[in-house]
Formats: structure tokens, sequence, C-alpha cells
């Protein structure tokens, strides 16, 4: 079938098979800060966002997208331009081995383009489904509260 997307702000016209999920499209165009974790909705290591809500593209067949706005972690900045939740996490020492941080940073930019202002609460409440083995999430939770300031 098609699949009519636009990815990060380019429009795309994708040959997929109805079954075909969101992620292994993403990964199969080049998208590798999506990564693969636990193929079961539990980690958020291949979180986008997908209609202005972070999803979990692992469990997301991509049919389901038909005419959607997705943005990976690829369209949300970059080494030379990071978004303000990059450069906050970094700032504060909130990435260790970075499988996790895809992720997490696009949780956190959903939020926050929903909610300028979360609380340490709502902050908490949207990495729930962010598996992180390598920090205790308190970096990273004032990192996002900084750039939530920053926006």
């Amino acid at each position: 079938m098609k699949l009519n997307v636009t990815i990060n702000g380019e429009e795309k016209v994708l040959d997929i098979h109805p079954k075909d999920m969101l992620l292994d499209v993403l990964r199969d165009e080049g998208f590798s800060g999506v990564k693969r974790g636990c193929s079961t909705g539990d980690c958020g290591a291949c979180a986008c966002i997908v209609a202005g809500k972070a999803v979990n593209t692992c469990i997301l067949f991509a049919a389901q997208c038909q005419n959607a706005q997705i943005t990976t972690i690829e369209g949300i900045g970059n080494p030379k331009a990071p978004s303000p939740v990059q450069k906050e996490i970094t700032d504060a020492g909130g990435a260790q081995c970075g499988f996790c941080v895809p992720g997490i940073v696009v949780s956190a930019t959903a939020l926050i383009d929903e909610n300028p202002e979360p609380t340490v609460e709502e902050i908490r409440e949207a990495l729930d489904g962010n598996l992180c083995r390598c920090t205790g999430y308190v970096k990273i939770v004032k990192a996002i509260l900084s750039a939530s300031k920053k926006k």
C-alpha cells in the first residue's frame, strides 16, 4: 500500500505492507535515531512524535499514520543546532550511554510543545514510558524543566 506521510517536514509517499510497524518503516528510510529496544512498547527507545503526540513506533502500524505529521529525533535538532531539550540534557550530564536519549528528547519535546510550562510531576509522567538504565532521571528531569523555561 502507499503511505502518505510528512517526516521531519518532508512529504513522502512510501510503499509499505499493511502489517509493517512504523519503527521498521522509519529505520528503512534511514532514520537511525529511532531505536529498537523492546519491540513491546515498554522502553520508549523508538519514540517519535506522530500528530503531536509521543508514541512508541514499535507497536504502531505504519498504516495507522496515513497523512500524519511525524517527527523523529533527526527533526528535532542536531549537534550543530541542538534543541533546548538536547542542550539542557547534555549540559546537565543527563545522558550516559545515549541509547534512550533520543526517545527521552522526543517525549520531552512533545510535552513542552503541548505544555510549555510543565511541572516536575508532569515531566515525570511524560517520561513514564522511557526506560533509562544508566541514570536516576534526576538530571534528565531537571534538564527538561530548565529547557521548558527557555522555549
